[in-house]
């Protein structure tokens, strides 16, 4: 008998747009949403996505920080190894390829990972903390990184 894990990973990852979300820079990365996103419904270990309904079924018209140049994409997964399985895959490694063309080069933490009970749904309101422990702190058990990954507190 196989037992449901009382913890899944959620991310947020957010990225500072290089021009306006309807300028024709940002053409190919805004046609590209609904493909990648269905690709992570379809993905083995997918659990949840942020989707705002203002854009369709994608988290556009969802904001992070107060800044309107900030996208969120924020999603629920299994376990990291589901989530990476997704980030490298066939489907999203073309666009992930191209982001220096639509946003600018980070210089801080603009990705963090946090374990969440099973069912429960992030909100950007928690992301922002655990992307603000990471930033400050570095990887630990509350905020870490596909590189430097923490158990799940029940593992």
């Amino acid at each position: 008998m196989t037992t449901e894990p009382a913890y899944q990973l959620a991310q947020i990852n957010i990225a500072r747009m290089l021009a306006p979300l309807d300028s024709p820079q940002l053409a190919d990365f805004v046609a590209a949403l609904e493909p990648l996103n269905a690709a992570a419904d379809r993905a083995e270990g997918f659990v949840w996505r942020l989707a705002d309904g203002e854009y369709g079924g994608n988290a556009t018209g969802s904001r992070i920080y107060g800044d309107d140049w900030l996208l969120v994409n924020m999603s629920v997964w299994r376990d990291p190894g589901t989530l990476e399985a997704y980030v490298y895959s066939p489907e999203h490694r073309p666009v992930l390829k191209r982001r220096r063309e639509w946003f600018e080069r980070p210089a801080e933490a603009m990705t963090a990972l946090w374990w969440v009970p099973a069912g429960h749904r992030p909100t950007v309101a928690e992301a922002e903390v655990r992307l603000d422990l990471l930033r400050a702190k570095g990887p630990t058990a509350e905020a870490f990184t596909l590189k430097d990954r923490f158990p799940a507190p029940d593992a």
